[in-house]
C-alpha cells in the first residue's frame, strides 16, 4: 500500500470515527492538534491512534448504556451514581472494580458478566474484559511511533472476539432464563443503540487488521466459525 493511500486512510478513518462520537451536530469535526511526537510515526501508527481513541470512546458509551439498562448492577458496584462509577472504571482504572475483579481481565473479566454465581458488577466485568482485551490487541499501548510493530492477527482475533462478546451480551442466560445482562429491547425501552456500538467496534478492529497487513505485507489467517459455538480467541 503506497504512502498516498494510507494517508487517505487516516482521513477516512477519522471522518468515520468523528461521525460516530457524537459531536455538535452544526460544528465542524475537530481534529487533534499536531505535536512534535507525529514526526516519529507513520501513517499506520496515526491510524491506529485514532483505532484505539475512538475505541475507548464507544467503549464508554457501551458501559454508560448498559448500566441504563441494568440499574440493578450500579447498585452492586457500590456507587451513588453512574459517573463515578463511569469515572473509576474508564477514567481513572483504579477503585473497587479491581478489588471486585479479583485482578481478572481480557477473557477471565469477561466470563465474569456470564458467571451466575458472580456477586459484583457484571457491567463493569463487561466492559472491563473488553477494554483490557482492545489493549492487548494494540500491544498495550495507545501512542505509536515508527519502531512499533502491530501484529494484524491478533487485530483480526480482537475483532472476532468482540463480535462472540456482543453475542453472548445479548443470548446468555441464568440458570432461570433471564438474560444476565439487558441490552437491546424489542419493547421499546431503553436504547436500541447497541448494534450500532457493536458494529462500530468490531469494523474499526477488521480495518485496522486489513491496514496493518497491507502495509507489512503479511496475511490475516481468517477463521470460519459460529459466534454461538465459538470460544474467545487467546491475544
Amino acid at each position: 500500500m503506497g504512502v498516498c493511500s494510507r494517508l487517505l486512510l487516516v482521513v477516512l478513518v477519522a471522518g468515520l470515527a468523528a461521525c460516530g462520537s457524537r459531536p455538535d451536530r452544526d460544528g465542524p469535526v475537530q481534529p487533534r492538534g499536531f505535536e512534535i511526537a507525529d514526526l516519529a510515526k507513520a501513517d499506520v501508527d496515526m491510524v491506529a491512534e485514532i483505532n484505539v481513541r475512538h475505541s475507548e470512546r464507544y467503549l464508554r458509551e457501551l458501559a454508560r448504556k448498559l448500566y441504563v439498562r441494568n440499574p440493578n448492577q450500579l447498585r452492586r458496584s457500590g456507587y451513588a451514581s453512574r459517573d463515578q462509577a463511569l469515572r473509576d472504571l474508564l477514567d481513572r482504572e483504579r477503585g473497587r472494580f479491581d478489588r471486585d475483579l479479583r485482578g481478572r481481565r481480557s477473557i477471565d473479566a469477561l466470563a465474569l458478566a456470564f458467571d451466575a454465581d458472580y456477586p459484583g458488577d457484571r457491567v463493569a466485568a463487561f466492559v472491563v474484559g473488553m477494554r483490557t482485551m482492545l489493549r492487548d490487541g494494540y500491544g498495550g499501548k495507545q501512542r505509536f511511533y515508527l519502531h512499533d510493530s502491530l501484529d494484524p492477527q491478533k487485530l483480526y482475533y480482537l475483532a472476532r472476539n468482540f463480535e462472540i462478546a456482543f453475542w453472548k451480551l445479548g443470548h446468555d442466560r441464568d440458570p432461570d432464563g433471564r438474560l444476565f445482562l439487558l441490552s437491546n429491547s424489542l419493547a421499546g425501552s431503553g436504547d436500541l443503540s447497541f448494534e450500532r456500538i457493536a458494529g462500530k467496534l468490531i469494523g474499526l478492529q477488521d480495518h485496522m487488521a486489513q491496514v496493518v497487513a497491507d502495509s507489512t505485507n503479511r496475511q490475516i489467517k481468517n477463521v470460519l466459525q459460529s459466534v454461538a459455538s465459538a470460544v474467545f480467541f487467546p491475544i
